[in-house]
């Protein structure tokens, strides 16, 4: 049996409140970056997951070793979860958001050249007929 796991973690990174939704299923770990702005009360989060799920940009996949859920004592979870929210965000979850922003980064570069490009094209063709212009006379 297969289990699907999610976590969110919300911290204070000066000047915003960002989240980090980390998604892990099947051995693989996505992560998306979520930022709220100004410090979101628990159901306001819950609402903005609900809405917005489906338009959350994540992470390529990054293979994880799934380790058995195992019974842990609350108290223990306590502090778990304590280190945790010290320390941040995990390390696959920012190697996964570092994959992302240099995918995104790739993808404005090449959009951009492509407009370099057309821009480029444009400007030589309207050269072009600005000479035909002269050369005819007119």
């Amino acid at each position: 049996m297969q289990t699907i796991t999610a976590k969110l973690t919300v911290f204070f990174d000066d000047p915003f409140w960002v989240g980090v939704y980390e998604l892990s299923a099947h051995g693989r770990l996505r992560v998306c970056k979520i930022t709220f702005g100004a410090e979101p009360k628990d159901y306001e989060v819950y609402a903005f997951l609900l809405e917005n799920r489906h338009r959350l940009c994540f992470s390529p996949p990054v293979r994880i070793k799934a380790a058995p859920p195992a019974r842990v004592n609350p108290k223990r979870m306590q502090r778990r979860a304590a280190r945790e929210i010290a320390k941040g965000t995990g390390t696959k979850s920012q190697q996964a958001l570092a994959m992302q922003h240099e995918e995104q980064k790739a993808e404005r570069k090449t959009k951009k050249q492509r407009q370099n490009e057309q821009e480029k094209e444009r400007q030589f063709a309207l050269k072009q007929q600005k000479r035909k212009q002269k050369h005819k006379g007119h």
